[in-house]
């Protein structure tokens, strides 16, 4: 038997990954003679899968390990194998890494825990695996993984129990999941599904290989439909982003459930495989910049992910809806709602059809058939074709109940709906349904996704509008974030970062600091128009709390004396710089547009709806690194409150060109400074119909004490 998949030309090299995913041969260090072992399970299935390629037991205690050939030590083996399997205690896995080194293997599987996820003693001994692997070249999976399958050679490299029935036929389906038990529960579940997992991989503690690097290759692999993917943890964000680009370049869906959101959660995430945990909405950003599709429950996981597989995805979110009970068809419409779908309603010449088709009938969008198909069953490939047809509709999804597994209408239902969605095949129809198993596969071989409830139907179909979605948008070119500003960040008064951000082109109202009565009265005659007051001070971020803001003020020298008295009693320690005297704004929207570091990802920039208003109800937008312009305002327009900014019963729309163009200065700035800037906050901004404005600044330094709006 062949491998599949491999290069026409052997001599086109391979990379260490390939020859991982697709190996041609493999060495089984501490293999055992009894395949219920960990140690001999995996020879045990490789055998069993009839594995393509050279299988090379290495035990120096046995001459033939499950009746096959076994070797003393790697160096014995002929030839070079791509992987070893490393089934040894953990104090010779150095030794066997060395070995590896020596005989130019490409990668290597190490089972055994009791590394960087015990603590620092375990990440010691993790640390000195790498070095070693590093300075050899080789690729590492683990420790404390469960290793990797390639079904359609046979290669199965896991002692993972979620195989004991037998090894997948071959499919499009990847998984790629740090913990392996996961791993196993998700290819257990696929089989239940009948979808069929073509790449299977365990990366553990990830001390080399990590599931972004694995995403990054399985979305270069033809064969692949879909790539579903555990994560708790990223360590290199970069390597991450890069990966889910390039799933979207060759317009490979990635679904993904990341844990770890709670506090509770994140602790167990960390103990469990030694990952950091990034904020998790940053993560919630990344996964939506480019179209990975974040499943909230293992359920929803697996039916995305089954929805993908078909390769078929709508044109946009118009939604068609055929029942034969009513009931059925305001329950979908509540689900579609939920999710973002549209059952707009019929155009009236394919009103007039239906009518004309079925008079006991509905005859808009949802489309009740009522009873009278069981007499002529042509009525539901009619009305489908009506539904497509005439109401272009980019989905349908039909609710037939119990009806597909009656012996008397089940097969003649399902030929039915065939007959009526023949022509619309590039679309995908979805039926919910209650049947035997068998039935039910008869109705996917069909060409139909089968969800047992509504709601999982509903969301299937918009989770593929909006990968579609971005598989049609156009990628954001990567923006040079300038050079580091020469300026003196440390210890800055919010008249000081005003200074600094200005120099780069962040847009605020003209501002005098004053120090003294005369000075604050001098400023007020020459602006000559209604103030506010504000006390600078490098130590004091939040300033109302300290009574240290007026507004209106017409009087500035009486203003002064009231603002430092104030601040002197409430903070008597706080360093006092002065006053900063700013003509009132003009009305507008307030937002809030700041950036802060992230462990995983970098600078993160965020804008919000109102400084207060953002902690009430949440209403941000995160993008990563510098953002572009468009990037930017595309963030605005995300806001669930984005409508009080383009012009909200009756009121002027702000400039959005404006207040892209400063949130994509306050990125670059943030991107270019990332060694000393922790983060930036400027509260509020001011959306105005003709400009926009920041009317506050705050810098916060890596050295300096503070919090940062992003956090868990």
């Amino acid at each position: 038997m062949s491998l599949l998949h491999e290069p026409a030309d052997p001599a086109v090299p391979r990379s260490p990954l390939d020859r991982a995913f697709r190996p041609r041969s493999v060495a089984i260090l501490g293999a055992s003679d009894d395949p219920t072992r960990i140690s001999g399970r995996a020879l045990h299935y490789l055998l069993r899968a009839g594995f393509s390629g050279g299988i090379f037991p290495v035990n120096n205690k046995r001459d033939t390990v499950q009746g096959i050939t076994a070797y003393r030590n790697l160096a014995d083996v002929p030839g070079t194998p791509d992987v070893a399997l490393i089934a040894l205690p953990s104090r010779l896995l150095a030794a066997a890494l060395r070995e590896c080194v020596a005989k130019g293997v490409a990668a290597a599987v190490i089972y055994a825990a009791g590394f960087a996820e015990t603590g620092e003693s375990g990440a010691g001994l993790q640390d000195e695996l790498v070095e070693i692997a590093r300075a050899g070249g080789l690729r590492l999976f683990g420790p404390n993984c469960l290793g990797l399958m390639n079904s359609a050679s046979g290669f199965v490299g896991t002692f993972s129990s979620a195989f004991d029935a037998g090894t997948p036929k071959g499919g499009g389906v990847a998984i790629a999941s740090q913990s392996g038990a996961y791993g196993g529960h998700l290819a257990y579940l696929c089989r239940e599904r009948g979808l069929d997992v073509g790449y299977w991989v365990s990366t553990g503690n990830e001390s080399d290989v990590d599931v972004a690097t694995c995403i990054d290759w399985l979305a270069r692999q033809d064969e692949v439909t879909v790539i579903m993917a555990y994560l708790e943890g990223a360590t290199d964000g970069d390597r991450l982003r890069a990966a889910l680009a390039t799933a979207r370049a060759h317009r490979k869906p990635v679904v993904i459930t990341k844990v770890g959101k709670s506090a509770a959660g994140a602790v167990a995430a960390a103990s469990h495989t030694a990952s950091l945990a990034g904020a998790d909405g940053v993560y919630d950003a990344v996964f939506a910049e480019f179209g990975a599709y974040r499943a909230r429950t293992t359920q929803e996981l697996v039916d995305i992910a089954y929805a993908c597989d078909r390769g078929v995805f709508p044109r946009g979110r118009r939604l068609g809806i055929v029942t034969v009970s009513g009931g059925f068809g305001v329950e979908l419409c509540d689900a579609a709602e939920r999710y973002g779908l549209d059952v707009a309603g019929l155009p009236e010449a394919a009103r007039a059809r239906l009518r004309e088709l079925n008079p006991m009938g509905s005859d808009d969008n949802p489309c009740d058939t009522t009873a009278n198909w069981l007499n002529d069953p042509s009525l539901i490939t009619k009305t489908f074709q009506i539904m497509y047809g005439g109401g272009d509709y980019d989905s349908v999804i039909g609710s037939f109940t119990i009806l597909p597994d009656s012996p008397t209408f089940g097969a003649g239902i399902r030929d039915a709906i065939r007959a009526g969605t023949e022509g619309y095949l590039d679309r995908p129809t979805a039926l919910c349904m209650q049947a035997r198993p068998d039935v039910v596969r008869a109705y996917e071989e069909a060409g139909f996704l089968v969800f047992g409830d509504s709601d999982r139907a509903a969301h299937a179909l918009a989770a593929l509008a909006r990968i579609a979605e971005s598989f049609a948008a156009s990628p954001h070119e990567a923006l040079d974030p300038g050079t580091p500003t020469e300026a003196n960040l440390s210890g800055l008064s919010e008249a000081d970062a005003q200074e600094v951000l200005a120099e780069v082109g962040v847009p605020f109202l003209p501002s005098r600091l004053v120090h003294d009565r005369e000075s604050a009265d001098a400023a007020a005659r020459e602006f000559a128009v209604a103030l506010a007051a504000k006390i600078v001070s490098p130590d004091l971020a939040h300033k109302t709390d300290v009574g240290g803001v007026e507004l209106d003020v017409t009087d500035a020298a009486a203003a002064f004396d009231s603002i430092t008295t104030r601040v002197a009693a409430a903070r008597p320690d706080a360093r006092i710089d002065g006053v900063l005297l700013t003509p009132m704004a003009p009305s507008g929207v307030e937002l809030i547009v700041g950036t802060s570091t992230d462990a995983v990802f970098g600078p993160v920039t965020m804008v919000g709806l109102g400084g207060v208003a953002a902690e009430l109800h949440r209403d941000v937008v995160l993008r990563v690194g510098a953002v572009t312009v468009e990037a930017a305002r595309e963030m605005v327009l995300g806001l669930r409150s984005a409508a009080l900014l383009t012009g909200h019963r009756g009121a002027p729309a702000a400039d959005l060109d404006a207040l892209a163009r400063l949130i994509s200065t306050v990125s670059r700035f943030a991107v270019a400074n990332r060694d000393r800037v922790a983060s930036v906050e400027l509260n509020p901004v001011l959306a105005c119909p003709d400009r926009t404005l920041a009317l506050d600044a705050l810098i916060i330094t890596h050295s300096q004490k503070g919090t940062t709006w992003i956090s868990d």
